[in-house]
């Protein structure tokens, strides 16, 4: 299984803070907003079938359902399943999780998603190129993917590790491993080798003095990208 176990723990215990925006999972919550409109900017959720890969508690999943798309998310961490099944019955907000790999799911439903996201998570996973060509053969001809991960640089480093973990607090220490980061050469790369096109690159900054995310075009820390399925 493409996983790592002690990413799996890791999430696992802090699973039951998901859904509190002062928790470990803070910037999540801010940044959740700028990803979901710069998704449905590019393509119009409303109607579309959405499935998020890593979807942890459902922060994401939940708020494309919110647009108007049918949504399925699937993990690996089961306790962060069962808290995103109990805030979907407490909001109202129809969301289907499912524990399965994204490699697994794209067997069992292979081209059958209008929009796959996987934000967040390919620098947690041992093969992050398996995972992007899951979300290739889970899209349909036509389709669109959306991933998003940290750069791998010096700067990279030192906002997201040292920034973030050590100085910021904004994350608990030990939550990212530089050698996982991936460079956008390297996911573009994966996302052509996959059978999929990039159509688009987005910077995610944040200001410590504002504590403000937003986006922009400097993609050497956070960044997003946007791919779609050839007919």
């Amino acid at each position: 299984m493409n996983a790592d176990p002690h990413e799996i723990q890791k999430f696992s215990e802090l699973a039951h803070r998901w859904w509190d925006p002062t928790s470990e999972f803070r910037p999540l919550h801010e940044i959740n907003p700028l990803r979901l409109e710069w998704i449905n900017a590019r393509v119009a959720l409303a109607g579309k079938r959405v499935i998020d890969i890593g979807c942890g508690g459902g922060i994401l999943s939940e708020s494309m359902a919110k647009k108007g798309a049918d949504v399925t998310g699937i993990d690996l961490s089961e306790k962060a399943l069962k808290v995103a099944d109990l805030h979907s019955l407490d909001s109202g907000v129809t969301v289907r999780y499912e524990l399965i790999a994204a490699e697994a799911m794209a067997e069992r439903e292979a081209g059958r998603y209008d929009v796959v996201t996987c934000m967040e998570m390919l620098e947690h996973v041992p093969d992050p190129a398996s995972i992007v060509k899951a979300a290739a053969g889970l899209v349909k001809p036509g389709g669109h993917v959306f991933f998003s991960t940290l750069n791998r640089n010096p700067k990279a480093y030192l906002y997201a590790v040292v920034g973030a973990e050590y100085l910021l607090r904004m994350l608990p220490k030990g939550t990212h491993d530089y050698d996982k980061f991936i460079t956008p050469a390297e996911l573009s790369q994966f996302v052509r080798n996959a059978g999929l096109q990039v159509d688009g690159l987005k910077g995610l900054g944040y200001n410590p003095l504002t504590q403000i995310y937003a986006l922009n075009q400097d993609t050497s820390v956070n960044y997003m990208v946007a791919c779609s399925r050839p007919l």
